[in-house]
């Protein structure tokens, strides 16, 4: 090999090693904007919940988002901040828009509609979550994704219980 190919090879080889490290930073970055944004919905849906709800079920799971969210949320932010990473402030249009249509609910109809989006939301978040706690690069973020992780996963667990009883009582009716 000559000169300028070891010169040339080297050069790919950072150039590339820099396009992988970008990459994985862009990918932890992404993960934290969206666990930021679903932390501050599900706080906010929690409140909604924890004031609108017909079933005590529905109320005490909501007052739990409030808190188990909001201390997550926390957690992220100084994760994130650790590491110069940007958060956003507010939650997406989109879990706007959700907030709105789920405030504007009462009785049955918003237990069986919060229940099932609850679900939803959880199982999206714990995939979130599993996929930067196993291939995350940033170590605190990964990290605040191990921890996080497992009480995700029991928000899923009562979520399907929820839904699954708010179907019960929905059909009885």
């Amino acid at each position: 090999m000559t000169r300028s190919n070891i010169s040339y090879s080297i050069a790919l080889s950072l150039a590339l090693a820099c396009s992988a490290t970008a990459a994985s930073a862009a990918q932890d970055a992404e993960f934290a904007k969206k666990a930021a944004e679903g932390g501050m919905a599900e706080v906010q849906l929690g409140q909604i919940a924890a004031s609108n709800a017909n079933d005590a079920g529905i109320k005490n799971f909501g007052q739990r988002m409030v808190t188990d969210h909001s201390s997550a949320n926390d957690e992220l932010k100084a994760a994130a901040q650790q590491d110069g990473v940007q958060l956003p402030q507010d939650v997406s249009k989109e879990h706007k828009a959700a907030a709105d249509r789920l405030s504007k609910l009462q009785g049955d109809a918003f237990d069986k509609e919060y229940a099932r989006m609850m679900v939803k939301d959880h199982q999206e978040d714990v995939a979130l979550f599993k996929k930067e706690a196993s291939s995350g690069k940033d170590a605190n973020l990964k990290a605040f994704a191990q921890k996080t992780l497992p009480t995700l996963e029991d928000h899923l667990k009562m979520a399907q219980q929820l839904n699954a009883s708010s179907k019960k009582t929905s059909s009885r009716q």
